[in-house]
């Protein structure tokens, strides 16, 4: 890709850009949220037109006209956000458009036996026939990495394709990247995720500002000159990438979850969180952080427990009577219960607020743009303007857009699922600050992170889930990787106070 322009309504995304990847080879594409990666992988694959430049694939000037016709050259592309069909089946979702027919009957044995082979390469045994949705977030995601193998693609576009994965389907899905090199097949990987990047990248090209700022050998340039280059400024060490403030807490109870039960994701779980502090909540994939913060949302409703507010029951039949009592939650998923992509920037961020803006039936817009102009100059959303379609924006402006839905709501308590997932490391420092100021000024935050790094650095305690219960409350010096890693695969906080007495012992 040479010299590649993009303009959205007389904004740049793309300003010359260019990317080369070689044949058989693992190459890494980063940049911050707006630097313009996900638009030059949809021009590549053509889910845009780009303006100017050209596209040279296999040795061949190429223009596709859509994701399809890219895929019929020869490129496939796993996103971030799983873009399959979540009502029907495991093994339709793989071969859909591509069923195996016969006399123009689809043969449903054989497909679904390929379907079963083709994710035991990936270390997975799924009942291929329920349907999609009824698995994991990462269960998608390794279903999506299987459609893309199956197809034979040239060269296979990951989109941040780990962040729904936990560390043995991060190894499994390093294992197929390098079988697929093997054969010849080339992959872009896209992560934030330094990492990752070192641990199965050849080479890196780094994007900013719509531009393309650095290209090379990976082993040759390191982890500090690559932020260096997202940033476009240096940076005196690796540690000021975190960008937290750290609250103290006012000592006054807000949130107490006691024994709480719901199926069998969450067995007994406990946590409090206090006015003014930032709360961690720890544990391995399907470890139940999400099914608890549903449950104090009341998305869902517990089988047995008790959660309280300032010491008062709660008993929410659904998230309008958290809302109510002044609880948000930014959940995982982004795209799916997250954002509505169809609406506007002004529209999204108001959501929560309507009832407040309305009477009658009539949104107070006046008000309503009030309510918007302060948000995105508080929290610095990069948008052309407040009415452009949400889905336009990058994920961490996205992200501060959800952000900005429940701040506007006037909160007690925030929960916060992955807040900086997915997101580069600029605006990751931008929320984790937000975060700490939120916290400063009295509101309660309970955030869940796979990223120790950041319940470490963020939190002024951390409560860590195993199997559904609550095996760890740790506090002050106990808020470390070893004892958060200790308490995840193993046993409870005193356990991993004794664990860690007994490695000092023997050194």
């Amino acid at each position: 890709m040479q010299d590649i322009q993009k303009h959205f309504a007389g904004i740049v995304a793309l300003d010359h850009a260019s990317l080369s990847v070689g044949t058989g080879e693992v190459h890494a594409l980063i940049g911050q949220n707006g630097a313009g990666k996900s638009t030059l992988i949809k021009v590549l694959t053509g889910a845009y037109r780009r303006d100017s430049g050209t596209v040279t694939f296999a040795g061949q000037p190429v223009d596709f006209a859509s994701p399809l016709a890219a895929q019929r050259g020869g490129i496939t592309t796993i996103y971030q956000e799983v873009n399959l069909v979540p009502l029907r089946t495991v093994a339709e979702n793989i071969f859909m458009g591509r069923e195996p027919k016969r006399y123009g009957l689809i043969q449903w044995r054989s497909m679904n036996t390929e379907a079963a082979r083709l994710l035991q390469e990936l270390g997975l045994s799924l009942d291929v026939t329920r349907p999609l949705g009824e698995f994991s977030t990462a269960i998608q995601q390794m279903v999506a990495l299987a459609r893309a193998v199956s197809v034979q693609a040239r060269l296979v576009i990951m989109d941040e394709p780990t962040s729904s994965l936990n560390e043995r389907e991060v190894e499994t899905l390093f294992g197929v990247i390098r079988n697929l090199k093997r054969s010849g097949v080339s992959v872009m990987f896209v992560s934030h995720r330094l990492d990752e990047l070192y641990a199965v990248c050849d080479r890196i090209t780094v994007m900013r500002d719509g531009r393309t700022v650095y290209s090379g050998e990976m082993s040759g340039i390191s982890r500090l000159q690559l932020v260096e280059q997202m940033l476009g400024r240096e940076i005196r060490s690796e540690g000021a990438q975190t960008g937290f403030v750290r609250a103290k807490g006012n000592g006054q109870p807000l949130l107490n979850v006691n024994h709480v039960r719901s199926g069998a994701r969450l067995t007994d779980a406990s946590i409090e969180v206090g006015q003014g502090e930032v709360v961690g909540l720890a544990g391995l994939l399907g470890s139940g952080r999400s099914e608890l913060a549903r449950i104090v949302f009341g998305a869902d409703r517990a089988e047995q427990g008790e959660v309280t507010l300032d010491g008062v029951p709660l008993a929410f039949r659904t998230p309008i009577d958290a809302i109510n009592a002044g609880i948000g939650f930014c959940s995982e998923d982004r795209k799916a219960e997250g954002i509505v992509p169809e609406l506007s920037v002004r529209e999204n961020l108001t959501l929560a607020l309507l009832p407040r803006l309305s009477k009658a039936g009539i949104v107070n817009t006046r008000r309503q743009a009030e309510v918007v102009d302060r948000f995105i100059t508080r929290l610095g959303i990069k948008t052309s303007n407040p009415d452009q379609p949400i889905r336009e924006l990058s994920g961490g402006n996205q992200q501060k857009v959800l952000l900005a839905r429940w701040l506007a709501t006037n909160p007690r308590l925030l929960i916060l699922d992955e807040p900086t997932r997915g997101i580069d490391v600029g605006a990751k420092a931008e929320i984790q600050h937000l975060i700490g100021e939120l916290a400063q000024g009295g509101l309660g935050v309970l955030m869940i992170s796979s990223e120790l790094e950041e319940l470490i650095e963020g939190c002024n305690r951390v409560t860590v889930l195993r199997e559904g219960q609550t095996v760890a409350h740790l506090t002050g010096a106990q808020v470390s990787e070893e004892h958060l890693l200790h308490a995840m695969a193993q046993g409870s906080a005193q356990d991993s106070l004794e664990h860690s007495e007994a490695r000092q012992a023997a050194l």
